[in-house]
């Protein structure tokens, strides 16, 4: 607003002091004032070309002397009245239907720019403001109201691009930032808010006192959704993505989705549902897809994303899905696919998982073509009042942390709201970036029908119960402009009524609920199984000659790249362990697992913080030159029709894990992976772990193959790096829903990455990787192993003597191989090591013919590393608990591990001495 509030308490003398200065050091002066007197020397060469008999307003005389009128002044105080409508005037819109907004000072009165009453008769160049002809000062301020501070106010003055700028603001222009439309569009607008309202009314009145989370005072959402799929169909979308929380959502599913009305009937009446391997969510979570025939003809395919009550999980979620879609349906065009996040006011202030995902918007490993965020704004969280619920000015200021633009829309003004809508749909489609349109509007009943919003917000209903809803106001509007009558509307009105009636009846005949399968087309080829079938051996090998080729290829770099003399002995070792050692360690092996599946065909994605590199340096599949740091992905030579994508993330876990999630959801023929920096990080994502990786396949039927691989292992690194909290995991397992893996071998983990991909189910697999064994001498597999091999869900000891061992030690992990250089220190016979290398599930076959190898055997033992309350033991415990198993760990403890390496010495060797002790 203040851009040249300067000019407004002018000293000449000064002035002409500093333009002097300007003409011979130009550099010597503040910025600013550079940049004026540029713009003044351009003036007064274009006014001094004036014909004589107008007077000039700039002048510089033949000595330079600075010279500058009244006129002028005044002009450069419209600019800046212009500049403050551009950066404030969103203050000072009519965009708050139920209260009164806050006063901001200073206004945008013409006073306070150093203007007058005298002034508004001025006449003015039009370009000033990007118009053609003259136009007076009064004539301006009406022009700004119209585009600044009517029913849309709009924030964008803080974006760094110029072009972006100028875009938008001609964009505004176009008919003032006023809706224009026709006879056919209005009649659109108002059949689509009459399904709304009466959808929510019948709700309200046949399932009294039920949760539905309505979306009374903020139904203009359903014209919008309808009209930025219609105008994005126009720019080139195929294909749209929703997410959203439960405000609103069965509205949305009905007159968007087109979902049948006696099915969502039928979810009020809470029946059991047909399958019985299904427990089922709330129906105000549920997704949904279909196709969706534009007015003009076209088809886009709809979805709307599942979402537990976790408000914004859903925001990654739907991201991923959509860079998917984008990456492998529409070759990587990201003009085809776009998503859109329907967010709360309060929760998308709140919650930091927006904040994750808004950064993801330019990364090329995670951008989706810009992302518009729709914001339901009742202005209230469940009782919280907005000032009560964020800092900021708006809820939507965390858009300005991405120079996203906003608009801020009155909700009961419907045809604001899809001006706004297409102004989104085209800055997305030109610019590939998120943009936000803040609804405001109201919340009609509680947060749940169920509540009394008057508790804690009595005066704001006091105005809401008397306050029309947006279809009768659009109703009214369209009357008096004779588009509609009466009778037309009650007609409507009585033939939706009908059909819902109809429905409901009809859903009264269901004797059982059912569910559909989210992105069905996606997943038609996928059987959904228990625990029987996940324990069912599959085929994961792979021709060894085949192997060897891959080998090769990943290990030679053209001569004419420089590397890193590190990397360049990395390479000699992976390739003498196809020559020569014919043993590969973990990282040679799992670039071979990658390297398979790109040769089967198979897309491969790995992202998360330095995954490129691998925390812990053992992976290195993106190679730099030293010289350019030109990246090169020698996965990628091996298949043109299969990618590797390798991503180092941004240092989120909630959001990318989120990212990934959905990733893997939209297309589950390719392998997606997350790595945690450390395992422990994990906890971060805990809400996606819990409400989708665990949970999803039992609320949803939704299957999914993510792989997560957690570094895991004590190696006295601190609480914070040592433990990826298996216990955690453990106790989310249950009915198949998930593999979780701990393996020791290689090999193990090359198949278990295979198994991925090889039957026709999907199960989250869970790896706790390790760190130690990564360069550890005996964490080696041969060749024959990786390509001949399966995943071994148990791995005895092959060591032992069966008719010695009297003590039966299970363990899992790193702790393994440390017992095992004790055993042999020791020169201890009669002590056996079995890995449960899969704890979930467990192979019971398996692990039951390997005991009843062992006959002499007095003790049956399981040891870990983590404390009594951490880690497998409570779990195996509960498992083996008919078979008298003992457990030894270290003591109870609040935190996984010491800080202090010393002190985690003593313990891991006390805990391992005692392994050994009194043997029977």
């Amino acid at each position: 607003m203040d851009q040249f509030s300067f000019l407004n308490a002018i000293d000449s003398e000064h002035i002409d002091e500093l333009y002097q200065k300007y003409l011979k050091f130009p550099d010597s002066i503040e910025p600013s004032w550079r940049i004026f007197f540029q713009g003044f020397d351009f003036a007064s060469k274009s006014y001094n070309q004036v014909s004589a008999n107008e007077p000039n307003t700039i002048n510089t005389t033949s000595s330079n002397k600075f010279e500058i009128s009244e006129d002028i002044i005044r002009e450069f105080k419209i600019v800046n009245l212009i500049n403050g409508y551009r950066t404030r005037g969103h203050l000072f819109t009519k965009t708050n239907p139920v209260r009164q907004r806050r006063k901001y000072t200073p206004d945008l009165n013409i006073e306070n720019f150093g203007l007058s009453q005298s002034d508004l008769s001025v006449r003015v160049n039009g370009k000033i403001i990007g118009l053609e002809g003259d136009y007076t000062l009064r004539e301006i301020i009406e022009i700004l109201n119209k585009e600044y501070c009517s029913s849309i106010g709009i924030e964008y003055m803080y974006i760094r691009k110029p072009e972006e700028i100028l875009w938008i603001q001609n964009w505004l222009k176009k008919d003032f930032n006023q809706p224009v439309l026709d006879v056919e569009e209005k009649k659109r607008i108002l059949k689509k808010l009459s399904q709304a309202v009466a959808f929510e009314n019948f709700l309200h009145t046949k399932f009294v006192g039920q949760k539905r989370f309505s979306l009374e005072g903020g139904e203009t959402l359903i014209p919008a959704l309808d009209e930025i799929i219609n105008h994005s169909s126009e720019l080139g979308v195929e294909e749209i993505v929703i997410g959203m929380a439960h405000r609103g959502r069965l509205n949305v599913l009905a007159n968007i989705f087109n979902k049948s009305y006696s099915q969502i009937f039928n979810e009020f009446e809470g029946k059991d549902y047909i399958e019985t391997l299904f427990s089922g969510d709330v129906k105000y979570h549920l997704g949904s897809c279909n196709n969706y025939k534009t007015k003009k003809g076209k088809t886009v395919k709809i979805s709307l994303a599942p979402n537990p009550s976790h408000l914004e999980t859903v925001d990654a979620i739907v991201e991923g899905i959509v860079r998917a879609k984008t990456d492998h349906d529409y070759q990587e065009d990201y003009g085809k696919v776009m998503p859109i996040l329907i967010h709360g006011d309060a929760a998308i202030a709140a919650q930091g998982i927006v904040y994750e995902v808004i950064q993801m918007m330019n990364l090329d490993g995670y951008k989706t073509g810009g992302t518009i965020h729709i914001i339901i704004n009742n202005q209230v969280g469940f009782t919280t009042n907005y000032l009560d619920a964020r800092s900021s000015t708006y809820c939507t200021d965390i858009a300005k942390t991405v120079l996203s633009p906003v608009l801020h829309v009155n909700a009961d003004d419907a045809e604001a709201v899809i001006h706004a809508v297409r102004f989104a749909s085209d800055y997305r489609n030109t610019f590939n970036k998120d943009v936000f349109i803040d609804l405001l509007g109201y919340r009609k009943y509680g947060h749940n029908e169920g509540d009394e919003p008057r508790f804690t917000q009595p005066q704001l209903y006091k105005i809401i119960e008397n306050h029309p809803d947006p279809r009768e106001i659009y109703r009214a509007k369209l009357e008096k402009e004779d588009i509609i009558t009466k009778k037309m509307v009650a007609d409507s009105d009585e033939e939706y009524r009908k059909l819902l009636d109809k429905n409901l009846e009809d859903s009264k005949e269901m004797n059982q609920a059912t569910v559909e399968l989210f992105m069905q087309q996606e997943w038609k080829d996928f059987d959904r199984v228990g625990v029987s079938e996940l324990l069912t051996s599959i085929d994961t090998t792979f021709p060894l000659e085949k192997l060897r080729m891959i080998a090769y290829t990943i290990t030679q770099v053209p001569e004419d790249k420089k590397l890193f003399n590190k990397i360049k002995r990395l390479l000699n070792q992976r390739r003498e362990m196809i020559e020569v050692t014919r043993a590969v360690d973990w990282g040679m092996a799992e670039l071979l697992a990658y390297g398979t599946l790109l040769t089967e065909g198979h897309h491969v994605r790995l992202s998360g913080e330095d995954v490129e590199r691998g925390t812990f340096s053992h992976r290195h599949a993106v190679i730099k030159t030293e010289d350019t740091e030109e990246e090169i992905i020698l996965l990628n030579n091996l298949n043109s029709k299969a990618k590797f994508y390798v991503y180092n993330s941004l240092l989120s876990e909630y959001g990318v894990l989120g990212f990934e999630y959905g990733y893997a959801m939209s297309s589950p023929y390719s392998l997606t992976i997350w790595e945690a920096q450390f395992g422990d990080f994990a906890n971060g994502a805990q809400i996606v772990i819990d409400q989708y990786v665990s949970a999803a396949e039992d609320k949803w039927k939704m299957q999914n193959g993510l792989v997560m691989l957690l570094p895991h292992g004590f190696e006295g690194q601190g609480a914070e790096h040592s433990s990826a909290r298996i216990e955690r995991f453990l106790s989310l397992c249950a009915n198949g829903n998930m593999y979780v893996v701990n393996a020791t071998t290689p090999a193990n983990f090359f198949h278990a990455l295979r198994r991925q991909l090889k039957p026709n189910y999907r199960k989250p697999l869970i790896v706790f990787s390790p760190k130690s064994l990564l360069r550890h001498p005996k964490v080696v597999s041969t060749l024959e192993e990786l390509a001949e091999g399966s995943f071994q869900e148990v791995i005895d000891d092959s060591n032992a003597v069966e008719e010695k061992i009297t003590r039966l030690v299970l363990c899992s992990g790193k702790l393994y191989y440390e017992l095992d250089k004790k055993r042999e220190e020791l020169n201890e016979d009669r002590i056996a090591f079995v890995r449960i290398e899969q704890l979930y599930p467990l192979h019971w076959e398996k692990i039951n013919q390997i005991l009843a190898k062992y006959i002499n055997k007095k003790e049956l033992i399981w040891v870990q590393e983590e404390p009594e309350n951490m880690g497998a033991w409570g779990y195996i415990l509960k498992e083996f608990q008919n078979l008298n198993i003992q457990g030894i760990y270290t003591s109870e403890s609040g935190s996984p591990s010491p800080g202090s390496h010393k002190r985690y010495e003593k313990i891991q060797k006390k805990l391992i001495d005692s392994v050994f002790q009194n043997i029977k």
